[in-house]
Parts: C-alpha cells; sequence; structure tokens
C-alpha cells in the first residue's frame, strides 16, 4: 500500500514538473468562415492569459513591438481592407516610451477578409508577431505561422476552429484551454484544498473520524487503510471522469456529457438522498441506533477479514466523492467541457491533481483516529464529542434539501424557516454542552467544565449572530451555507434605498421574475438572454451576464461579499443591463421555447438551456462567471469568475465602461 501511495506521489511530481516549462501567456486560434461568392473571413483569435497584455497594430517607431500581421500568397488570392480587431486597444500614455501606445487584454479577435479570384488552389500564410507584457516585465517579441489553404475556390477544412497553438509554440487539434497547464495545476491543488471548506464536503470531515475511530488495533493495518480510503478518493474522481472523456472523445458519447454532473448536483433525487443520509448519521451520533454492516455481511467479512475492512474504507470515500459533488461538480464540469473542446490528457491529469489534493486532508483524518487508540478509554468524552457532531450533521445537511427547495421552487426552506432550524439546533448543542440537555447514554457530570462552558459560550454567540438573519442582515460569513435573502418574508433591510437608475417601468415584467431573483440591491434585470439584450440595444448599454445557480455556493459568496458592495452595486445598477442564467433551475418551459443544443438534444427547462447556452458560446460552465457584452454579445474583456477582491472586480467593471463607451465614439 505504500508503495502504491509513493507511486502516485511520483506521478504527480512528474507530470507537474514536466508542465513548468510552459511560460508564453498568449495562445492562438485560427478559424475560416465562408462569407460567399469566393470571399472568406480568415480569423486568429488570441487568448491572453489573466495579467497579461500585448501591444496594439501600430509601429511604434522607438517603441515596443507591436502586434502584426505578414501576409504571403501563393496562388490567385487577394486581400479585402486591412486586419480588424474584435475591439479596440486601450490606449494610454506610456512613462517610460513617452508616447501613447495601444494594448489588448482577454480574449481578442483579428480578422482579414480575401477573396479567390479563380478556381486554381490557393494558400496564404499569416506570419504574427507580438510581445506579451505584464506591469512588470515582458516576454521577448514571439511571432508565429499559421496556413489557410483553398483548393479550387473552396477551403479545405471548415471547422469553427481548425487548430490552435499551444504557449510553447506546438500546434494542438481543438480548441484546447488556452491557459498556462502549469498554472491549471496549481489551481487544481488550491481547488482540491479550498473544496474542504465548502458547506457540501465540510460535514464529512466528522464522519470520516467516526468511522476510523472503529478501525483496527494494529496500527500497521489502520495506516494501510487510511492509505486505502486516500487512493480511493482519488481513483473514484480521477478514472470514472477518464472513462468518460474517452468515451467521449473516441465513440463520441452523445449521450455522457456534463449534464451528468449537473444532475447530480442540483436534481432533487441525489440531494434529497444526501440529506436522509445526514439525518441518518445525525441520528446514530445522537444514540438513535448503531449503524452496523448487515449480518450477512459481516460473516462474510469474518471470513475474508482484510477484504472486507478494505471494502468497508472503499464505500466510505464512494459516499465521499457523491456528496462532494454538490460543491465539485462545477469543477468537474469544467474539466469535462475541456474534453469536448480536443482536451485529453489535460482534463485527465488535472482532475488527477484536483483529486489529490482533496484527499489529502480526509487521508490525514483517517490516520488521526488511529493514534486515538492510544489514548484511555476511560469517561463519556467520546460520545459527547459523537453528540456534537450528530447536532452538526443536522444543521449541515440542510444544504441538500435547500438545493432542491430552490432548484424546483418547493418553498419549504425559506431563509428564516432555515434560520429558525439553525438556531433551534444550535442552542440545544449550547444547553448539551453546559450538562442541562442529556441522552440515554450520556455518563452523569457533577459540573460543567471549562472547555464545555468556553465551547457554549462559542456556540450561544453563533446563535446570537444568527437572529438578526431572520429580520434581512445579510450574515456574510454563512452566505454559502444559506437560501439566499431574496426568500425571506420580513426584510428590514429594503427600506434601504439604492439607486433607481436603471428601473424602467415602460416595459413589461421581466420573464421568470416571479420565479427567479437577482442578487440583493440589484434593482431591475432580465432572466432570459434574448429579452435581456434587446432591451441592451434599446437603451444603448452594456451587458452584465451573471450565470449562476440556486445550488451554488460561490455564487452566493461572491453576491454576498462583492456584489453587495455599495461601489459595486451603483455600477451595476446605473451603467448596465443585468441578465442573470440560472443554470440548475428545473422549471419547464412551454414547447414554443425549448431549444435543441448542439447535440441535438431537445432542453425543456430553463437551467438546461442556459447550461447548454453557456457551454456553447463561451466554452465553460463553472459557476459564478460573470461576462461583460458589448451590443453585438462581443465580450469587452476577460470574464471573471471566484473573485472575491472588491477593488478588482470594480476595476473589472469599469474597465467593460470604459470599452464599450469607446466603442460607441
Amino acid at each position: 500500500m505504500k508503495k502504491a501511495f509513493l507511486m502516485i506521489v511520483a506521478i504527480l511530481l512528474t507530470v507537474t514538473s514536466s508542465f513548468a516549462q510552459i511560460e508564453n501567456p498568449v495562445a492562438w486560434n485560427k478559424s475560416l468562415k465562408d462569407l460567399g461568392e469566393n470571399q472568406y473571413e480568415i480569423s486568429l483569435e488570441a487568448d491572453i492569459d489573466s495579467g497579461y497584455y500585448i501591444y496594439g497594430m501600430d509601429d511604434y517607431k522607438n517603441g515596443p513591438t507591436g502586434t502584426s500581421f505578414k501576409f504571403t500568397i501563393d496562388g490567385s488570392a487577394k486581400l479585402i481592407g486591412e486586419v480588424v480587431s474584435s475591439s479596440k486597444p486601450k490606449v494610454a500614455f506610456d512613462d517610460i516610451f513617452k508616447m501613447d501606445i495601444g494594448k489588448y487584454s482577454g480574449i481578442i479577435v483579428f480578422t482579414q477578409k480575401v477573396e479567390l479570384e479563380s478556381n486554381s488552389p490557393a494558400q496564404i500564410k499569416v506570419l504574427v508577431e507580438w510581445m506579451s507584457c505584464t506591469a512588470e516585465a515582458c516576454t521577448p517579441p514571439t511571432d508565429e505561422e499559421f496556413t489557410f489553404s483553398f483548393n479550387g475556390g473552396i477551403k479545405k477544412a471548415a471547422p469553427a476552429v481548425v487548430e490552435s497553438s499551444s504557449p510553447t509554440g506546438e500546434v494542438r487539434s481543438g480548441n484546447e484551454n488556452a491557459r498556462s497547464i502549469w498554472s491549471i495545476a496549481i489551481e487544481a491543488v488550491l481547488w482540491g484544498f479550498a473544496a474542504l471548506l465548502t458547506p457540501c464536503v465540510f460535514p464529512m470531515i466528522p464522519m470520516t473520524v467516526s468511522f476510523f475511530m472503529k478501525g483496527s488495533d494494529n496500527k500497521a493495518k489502520g495506516r494501510a487503510m487510511a492509505s486505502f480510503y486516500g487512493i480511493s478518493i482519488i481513483a473514484l474522481y480521477t478514472i470514472p471522469i477518464a472513462a468518460i472523456i474517452f468515451i467521449t472523445y473516441f465513440v463520441g458519447g452523445d449521450a455522457v456529457t456534463a449534464d451528468i454532473f449537473n444532475w447530480l448536483a442540483t436534481h432533487w433525487v441525489p440531494n434529497v438522498i444526501f440529506f436522509l443520509v445526514f439525518m441518518v448519521f445525525a441520528a446514530s451520533f445522537l444514540g438513535a441506533f448503531e449503524i452496523v454492516m448487515p449480518s450477512w455481511l459481516v460473516n462474510k467479512s469474518d471470513e475474508k477479514a482484510d477484504k472486507g475492512g478494505f471494502l468497508g474504507v472503499f464505500f466510505m470515500a464512494l459516499t465521499l466523492v457523491l456528496v462532494s459533488f454538490s460543491c465539485t461538480g462545477p469543477i468537474v464540469g469544467s474539466i469535462l467541457v475541456q474534453s469536448t473542446q480536443g482536451a485529453i490528457w489535460q482534463p485527465i491529469v488535472t482532475m488527477l491533481i484536483f483529486s489529490s489534493a482533496f484527499a489529502l486532508p480526509f487521508t490525514l483524518f483517517a490516520f488521526f483516529p488511529s493514534l486515538l487508540k492510544n489514548l484511555p478509554k476511560s469517561g463519556g468524552w467520546l460520545n459527547s464529542v459523537k453528540v456534537v457532531l450528530g447536532f452538526i450533521e443536522l444543521a449541515l445537511g440542510l444544504k441538500f434539501l435547500s438545493v432542491a427547495d430552490q432548484t424546483y421552487h418547493w418553498g419549504l426552506l425559506d431563509r428564516e424557516v432555515y434560520l429558525a432550524l439553525w438556531i433551534a439546533i444550535f442552542t440545544l448543542l449550547g444547553f448539551y454542552l453546559l450538562g442541562k440537555l442529556k441522552f440515554s447514554h450520556d455518563s452523569e457530570t457533577p459540573y460543567v467544565k471549562v472547555k464545555n462552558l468556553i465551547f457554549a459560550i462559542i456556540t450561544f454567540s453563533f446563535v446570537i449572530y444568527l437572529i438578526p438573519g431572520m429580520f434581512g442582515a445579510p450574515l456574510r460569513a454563512l452566505s454559502g451555507y444559506l437560501p439566499p435573502v431574496h426568500t425571506i418574508d420580513f426584510d428590514l433591510t429594503k427600506s434601504v434605498a439604492v439607486s433607481s437608475a436603471n428601473v424602467d417601468t415602460s416595459i413589461p415584467k421581466p420573464k421568470y421574475s416571479d420565479k427567479l431573483h437577482l442578487p440583493a440591491g440589484l434593482n431591475f434585470g432580465f432572466f432570459d438572454y434574448k429579452e435581456g439584450m434587446d432591451y441592451a440595444k434599446k437603451v444603448g448599454k452594456p451587458v452584465f451576464l451573471d450565470f449562476t445557480g440556486h445550488g451554488c455556493v460561490n455564487c452566493r459568496e461572491i453576491e454576498a461579499n462583492v456584489i453587495s458592495d455599495p461601489r459595486v452595486l451603483k455600477i451595476l445598477n446605473d451603467e448596465y443591463v443585468i441578465i442573470s442564467l440560472y443554470v440548475d433551475d428545473k422549471l419547464e418551459l412551454p414547447e414554443s421555447e425549448w431549444v435543441v443544443s448542439a447535440q441535438n438534444k431537445t432542453l425543456k427547462t430553463i437551467g438546461r438551456i442556459n447550461a447548454a447556452f453557456q457551454v456553447e458560446k463561451f466554452k465553460v460552465n463553472a459557476q459564478p462567471y460573470y461576462v461583460l457584452l458589448d451590443n453585438n454579445e462581443e465580450m469587452m474583456n476577460t470574464p471573471f469568475a471566484y473573485e472575491k477582491d472588491v477593488e478588482k472586480y470594480i476595476g473589472f467593471l469599469k474597465e467593460g465602461v470604459d470599452k464599450f463607451k469607446a466603442s460607441q465614439k
């Protein structure tokens, strides 16, 4: 078992070290569009890493290397006009070069129209030269050549994206994620550790501790089982994903898509099952009954003790992986989307790294209970720990029922009901810690221990913190765990004045606004993409496109801690048209509004339509995901995802406003 664990570590080190050489922050994708009458449009898309920029297409004498395109034509073809960029560069005076210099950032598309003058074959080569920089440093000037071939006036290949260049300069097929694989690997590690703190995963910590408390007296075997637990978690994440990717890539696999993970994270069936599982565990921890293996399985385990022990560990790992999908599903779904765009090994390795980081803390937690065997067994402290964990399971298990309630609009767990349950649960926990509440198997204690008093004070302080939430207080520290503020009936904060500049009372009520809601503080917006874009063109404003979900924990955190900031709200309310697209809503639309996806599937619900739209247009399916669009539905800068820095978010919004105003001149 130790050899297997060391082998996995060695693989990770080998893979990540091989990625470290990738440095170029710009990747290029080429495409070719038939305009009819022997005219075509050559497109070269520059995908620039966050924090970097490339210079404009001017010839900066005695200055930096501008972005340039040199065409070599073999055959009877000619260029029509000049190269055009999808957005204008941001021009500012440069103190170093003492001149005005334009800079591109995010995703920029450069297009050139060409015309074939005869039916003879032709070939056009484009040499692109650019220089990429950050505020601190620049890479050397770089160039790359792309070839477009025509055969008798007909282009040889017609996919939207013919090929793309990796940051190392090699050409790869498909529209792969252009970011450095090294940065993706680091991000996967960080997300793996961060997932531990999500409300879907955190409750599994006490379950893991409780499970391994009953481990073998044999220390070597206990450590082997703990190692196997970690390896099982990694395998359960990576192997199914690898299988799905290979099926999708080699077989076509239209029936196996990222929809599986959206279903697992948001459908009422798995969420209600997860809720019931946590309630059963909570009841067991509180002493209602003991969770034991069926007698037939115990008898079988007696025959093959080792196999039975490891089998139980495997199913514990399986439970963890299934439950955690409610929060890790969007990450896994994003990796699957990469695979549908041509990437094969990258998403598999990314998932391996993510799951290894995710499994490491649980492996350590599995090791820790085996050490408890060396502690004194007298006293009822172990039972007290179980009871406390039982109360925590009761509280955190409500999250799964809340997700189902939000996505299906049942109206069972509005915010005040949810908070009332939490207040009751943690109040009872406080009384238990003080010895005022006892269960049948608790030991008699003549006095309150100091540590119990300290924990009781913390618990009651938490209850006091929750109470204002019953009347509309945002409770930002718990935003990811609670239902959204708009579900509360008695909200004293609604009297707070906000800007009304974005409210237009002359138009009908936006579609779905009786079921769906904007983040707190946003005055007016849409929940249908076309309706929102039509309104934006009418009023001449850019669009703030918000991909969100009822079950999206990170969405609630951004809304509570970033979007609710008065400065952010003012920009959004005054300068943008808001379009919030819920990707997990289960409201089925009338047949006239059904949509057929690119995979030829009929999409009937709001959530499936919006999720498919996000994947097809932006090649991602993670939430939150914020995109700034102009009136032509073109991105104005690099989209934001999970960004909790308010100042950066304000800069992101102001950049969009500035670019939109510049494009209107």
